[in-house]
């Protein structure tokens, strides 16, 4: 029987089996560097990422509208604001 630590223990992610999610919104300029910074972390290791329009799903407008651009990675928030290219890197890279 595997002990207790290893039951718990986060098995790593390859990087297909990540996900960036942006949200942000349509004419806005730090959306538009985060997609960037995104764009190039995500397409140098492999990783997916999608896009949601915050102006288009009232759920993430009431979460996030204050805070756009929004980074998730694998549904949890990364970061807001300013996307961290080194720091992003890491999040993908680490399990």
């Amino acid at each position: 029987m595997a002990s207790m630590s290893a039951m718990f223990r986060r098995r790593s992610r390859e990087p297909g089996e990540r996900l960036v999610t942006l949200i942000g919104k349509p004419g806005c300029h730090l959306c538009d560097d985060a997609q960037s910074v995104i764009e190039k972390v995500c397409g140098e290791l492999g990783v997916p990422w999608e896009k949601k329009d915050i102006t288009q799903d009232e759920e993430l407008h009431r979460a996030y509208w204050e805070q756009i651009p929004v980074v998730l990675v694998d549904g949890a928030q990364h970061t807001f604001w300013r996307v961290d290219e080194a720091r992003l890197r890491k999040a993908l890279t680490q399990m």
